[in-house]
């Protein structure tokens, strides 16, 4: 069973150390997912384990066949080469032999009678059928069209930065490696595209790495989370529900923890306080441990929930209407003699495939682009705050708190208390040692972060927000979510991310494309319900009487399966248990591989007894119903 062991890895980035000596193993069938907050290292560890950067320390160890392929957040691609020249990219002995049979094939297209290229391909078909790379080109370009890339003669440089994205993408996926390492794979995917990429992924017989903020994605391709906190690595049993649970515990341990320490803490100030005098050894290190305890609470993060619900500016009866609105690019209709009105109070939610204009429709909204014809009628009191996809120019030699006291010093919250701009941030996950940073050494998820923040500070009572959760950490999107959901205003927000349209829009505009719009009432998941349900309703419809008939009689339990049924939840609660046990014992294995091998053997034969176990619970159930 091929794995790859990270041990003791040290990394810093200038002066912030990101992690410090974490140490993990990853198997052949897992499918791990990292999360944090932005600026803790995520991307850094991914291009750490992928061999694109060295640790400060630490050792990474695997076998020399391993292969590992990379997908990073923004990928470095030749703008000189072909869509699918730049797939066909990398060392692999079937890439290589794929980029000679293309360019074999335009050299014939050139010249269709020369002999001798004519037998150059011969012999490279011949080469493509013993490495069977004849899948592997049909994979890339059916991988290709899935993501949303039809043109594959196409020059990279032509390209905008998401469909170079999904090519990066699509270049990782084809190669099959050991280990699939992906930075933020469903950014700038449409719903269809990341279905698919799920998935794909679920058929995957390699390892997987990824990081990615769409929660649902995480939940349905995952088996184990790893949490990057404070420097140290977490790790979790179970997709990201599970993790939510299991954080949640030990932030309760945790919390219990640091009472009992802060009891202990009041006695020995107290005991300072009296004026007791060390002059023992005892006295000395009572002493200590009041000065250690110190130095431990004055550590523990602040979890204090401040109250987001600011007032805003006062809204009116009007915000917008769009009355007989058409746009268009070319032979691209965007608007076709469309109306909207936006009242207060709405949650709208933008969707549609990518290129029908979602984000053109919020730059009309916004007043940045002009109507082709009809007209937009704006309320008197509306005040817009519009988070675009790139951010605004920032001086990078400003530290965050100037960059935010910019905009304000203070906010005010609906009951008419204030919080000031070091809170904001505080609550928007920047601890306060960091508020003096000058933005230049940010990272690019953080950046991002203060930008959202900058933006929610002016006080807004419209929000437009063009994909918010590219690059925004999980747990940003949490604190975001908290404030939309307490905001007085009206928000219009473009997103692939389903998780985030659910808790955040109860009407969804859907662009098809070509100018038709179609409105819909209720949340992302109810629309996707009743788009599944129309196949069923063309299907053909099966005579009543003739299903009745055809109703199979209900089976009920045997003796033996009786006994089984009684039996079997303990039983699946001993090989979880024992499932962790090995999870344990693994991380402390360090380099002492025999015994990391025979874990892994009793894990994989563990799981097969678990996953037929559940199944067998599954058909049992039913029966004891």
């Amino acid at each position: 069973m091929k794995m790859i062991t990270i041990e003791n890895v040290t990394k810093t980035y200038g002066e912030k150390e990101l992690f410090n000596a974490i140490s993990f193993i990853i198997s052949e069938k897992d499918r791990v997912g990292l999360i944090g907050v932005n600026g803790t290292g995520k991307s850094s560890l991914l291009k750490i384990v992928a061999g694109v950067d060295l640790p400060d320390s630490g050792e990474i160890s695997c076998p020399k066949d391993y292969t590992i392929s990379y997908s990073a957040q923004q990928p470095d691609l030749d703008p000189e080469l072909s869509v699918l020249a730049q797939v066909f990219a990398g060392d692999a002995p079937v890439l290589v032999l794929l980029r000679e049979y293309e360019q074999t094939l335009l050299e014939l297209n050139r010249t269709p009678d020369d002999t001798a290229i004519q037998e150059k391909l011969f012999e490279q078909q011949k080469r493509m059928d013993s490495l069977n790379a004849w899948e592997a080109s049909t994979n890339a370009k059916s991988i290709l069209t899935k993501l949303g890339i039809e043109d594959f003669d196409k020059k990279i440089g032509e390209l905008s930065g998401g469909q170079k994205k999904r090519v990066a993408l699509a270049q990782a996926l084809i190669q099959s490696p050991d280990l699939l390492i992906l930075d933020e794979p469903t950014n700038h995917l449409d719903f269809e595209s990341v279905k698919w990429l799920e998935e794909y992924l679920g058929r995957y017989r390699g390892a997987l790495l990824l990081v990615t903020h769409d929660r649902y994605f995480l939940d349905r391709v995952t088996n184990r989370m790893f949490e990057l906190d404070g420097g140290k690595l977490y790790s979790y049993k179970g997709n990201y529900g599970a993790f939510l649970e299991a954080k949640a515990v030990r932030e309760e341990n945790d919390a219990a923890t640091v009472e009992k320490r802060k009891n202990l803490y009041r006695r020995e100030l107290e005991w300072i306080r009296r004026g007791a005098k060390a002059r023992t050894t005892k006295q000395k290190a009572r002493i200590q441990r009041f000065e250690n305890l110190d130095d431990q609470l004055s550590s523990v993060k602040s979890t204090e929930k401040l109250d987001m619900a600011l007032s805003g500016s006062r809204l009116g009866k009007q915000v917008f209407e769009l009355k007989s609105a058409s746009k268009q690019y070319g032979d691209q209709v965007i608007l076709h003699s469309f109306d909207l009105l936006v009242k207060p109070g709405d949650r709208i939610g933008i969707i549609g495939k990518n290129g029908t204009g979602k984000s053109t429709l919020l730059n009309i909204l916004s007043g940045k682009m002009p109507l082709d014809s009809g007209e937009r009628v704006v309320g008197q009191t509306v005040k817009v705050a519009y988070y675009t996809q790139e951010s605004e120019d920032m001086d990078e030699n400003k530290r965050m708190i100037e960059y935010l006291k910019e905009t304000a010093e203070v906010v005010e919250t609906s009951d008419g208390k204030t919080i000031s701009a070091a809170q904001m941030l505080e609550r928007f996950l920047f601890p306060s040692f960091t508020h003096g940073t000058p933005i230049r050494k940010l990272s690019g998820g953080e950046k991002r972060r203060l930008y959202l923040l900058k933006i929610l500070m002016s006080e807004p009572n419209v929000l437009l927000l063009d994909e918010p959760t590219n690059n925004l950490d999980t747990q940003t999107l949490t604190v975001l979510e908290d404030y939309l959901e307490e905001f007085p205003g009206v928000v219009i927000t473009v997103s692939h991310d389903r998780y985030f349209l659910d808790k955040v829009a109860d009407q969804l505009l859907v662009l098809r494309g070509q100018g038709q719009i179609d409105m819909f009432f209720g949340n992302y998941t109810e629309y996707l319900e009743k788009e599944n349900e129309k196949p069923a309703e063309q299907a053909k419809t099966v005579n009543p009487a003739t299903r009745e008939r055809e109703k199979p009689k209900k089976k009920k339990l045997t003796y033996n399966e009786q006994k089984e049924w009684e039996g079997i939840e303990d039983h699946i609660t001993s090989v979880e248990t024992r499932l962790e046990e090995i999870a344990v014992e693994m991380n402390n294995t360090g380099s002492d591989f025999e015994k990391a091998r025979a874990l892994m053997e009793e894990e994989a034969t563990l799981n097969e007894e678990l996953e037929h176990l559940i199944e067998r619970w599954g058909y049992l159930s039913e029966l004891a119903e």
